[in-house]
């Protein structure tokens, strides 16, 4: 195994400092704690918290700032933060109008944060809740109930943060959280697995010309392998499956997201956008707007994933307001 790493063990704990040293107009860390928040303070605002394990980066620190999440919990690689991380979260990014949890659709994280946000309503402070299953590829697995959350919880991040930043109440906020869920769909493949410090050696083996369908963000298999063919043809069937899903229809506008799972250079993804771009037109939708990079990874895995978010005038009204995080930037 090659990682530019130190100890295994203080991979985390590194990361997350090596980010307030970078960002500390944008973030600070709670002392002892695998927890970011934002480093003015949410105070007179709903605070908006995700996270999940490590490994997904720029998720989900990358995203504390204006306009999106006002803390990040981290757990060990590929593994759920504890119930006292996300507990003493969201009482960091408390600031007296409630706090939303964006769960993504895993086991530990569910039931992780769902026991926090008991513990806090014991202490009186109002919270709410919302899980995304965003993944087309399978609706049951070994780490779920149900689909997984995969990068779809970015556009969560992003509309659901805006509307807390224009001062929407916390029934206001999970609304529109709700709203980006019902409509989102996503659905990613492989080139080669990720490999997980800890672990030494990638999570699946692939041979030379083989892919993998239908992968998750913790470095499991997908639905199943077949031979490499051309991006295009990679494109129409990860596409093919979430427009099967039939809630994008001729004349929708949608916005798209090509996500990179860390190891695949930017060209690829474009490439693979400038084909998805031509489907959707041909399929009457109207892309309204298309953010392609690496925004909820899988260490370095390489490959990507496609996202598309059926819009209307309020969900494109908080797409396009301004953010100003580490990772994402709109003015």
């Amino acid at each position: 195994m090659k990682k530019l790493i130190n100890q295994v063990d203080d991979v985390v704990n590194e990361m997350l400092d090596g980010m307030t040293a970078a960002y500390p107009q944008y973030v600070k860390r709670l002392e002892g704690l695998e927890v970011l928040v934002r480093a003015g303070g949410s105070d007179g605002k709903v605070a908006l918290i995700s996270g999940g394990g490590s490994g997904h980066e720029p998720a989900h620190g990358g995203f504390v700032g204006k306009g999106m999440l006002d803390a990040a919990v981290a757990g060990a690689v590929f593994t759920s933060p504890t119930p006292d991380q996300v507990y003493e979260a969201i009482k960091a990014a408390n600031g007296g109008k409630g706090v939303l949890l964006v769960i993504k659709n895993y086991t530990g994280d569910v039931m992780n944060f769902e026991m926090a946000a008991d513990m806090a309503r014991d202490e009186g402070i109002e919270v709410e809740q919302v899980v995304i299953g965003d993944d087309v590829a399978v609706e049951n697995s070994t780490w779920t109930t149900g689909r997984r959350g995969i990068a779809g919880t970015i556009f969560i991040h992003k509309l659901a943060g805006a509307c807390a930043e224009a001062g929407g109440g916390l029934d206001d906020v999970k609304r529109i959280a709700e709203k980006v869920i019902e409509n989102v769909r996503s659905m990613g493949m492989a080139v080669d697995a990720c490999t997980v410090p800890a672990a030494g050696k990638p999570s699946f083996d692939l041979t030379e010309d083989e892919i993998e369908i239908g992968i998750g963000i913790h470095g499991e298999p997908g639905t199943h392998r077949e031979k490499i063919s051309t991006v295009d043809e990679i494109s129409d069937k990860l596409l093919g499956k979430i427009l099967d899903e039939g809630i994008y229809n001729s004349g929708d506008e949608i916005a798209v997201m090509v996500n990179g799972m860390g190891g695949t250079p930017l060209m690829e993804l474009l490439v693979a956008n400038n084909h998805i771009s031509k489907v959707l037109a041909d399929k009457g939708l109207k892309v309204y707007k298309t953010i392609v990079g690496n925004y909820m990874t899988s260490l370095d895995m390489e490959g990507y994933s496609i996202t598309l978010l059926k819009l209307d005038d309020e969900l494109k009204k908080y797409l396009d307001a301004p953010a100003d995080t580490p990772a994402f930037v709109q003015q």
